[in-house]
């Protein structure tokens, strides 16, 4: 059974930085394009950052410039590196992943910035 599973929120405070790691596991094919998104109470889920396996990357505009994605094929982990956060970025961040023609979604981890 696939599984991504995701780690690193918490809180911080504006102009900090966290680091998210997703690892995906339970397949025998690596995962295709993998991703981040996010949702704010009240908001819809967004996409934040996109990687594919060859390393071509894609972001909001919102984070272009403070947000990095990044990926170790050999681990089938994605890592998001957010800096300069800001209290708008707080919300359940979520991974995605495209395996052998589904799409995968972890249940998501929580990151609030704070004022």
């Amino acid at each position: 059974q696939v599984q991504l599973v995701e780690s690193g929120g918490g809180l911080v405070q504006a102009g900090g930085s966290l680091r998210l790691s997703c690892v995906a596991s339970g397949s025998i094919f690596r995962p295709n394009g993998m991703g981040w998104y996010r949702q704010a109470p009240g908001k819809q889920r967004e996409l934040v950052a996109g990687i594919t396996s060859g390393g071509v990357t894609t972001y909001a505009d919102s984070v272009k410039g403070r947000f990095t994605i990044s990926r170790d094929n050999a681990k089938n982990t994605v890592y998001l590196q957010m800096n300069s956060l800001k209290p708008e970025d707080t919300a359940v961040y979520y991974c995605n992943a495209d395996i052998a023609g589904r799409r995968y979604w972890g249940r998501g981890t929580q990151v609030t910035v704070s004022s």
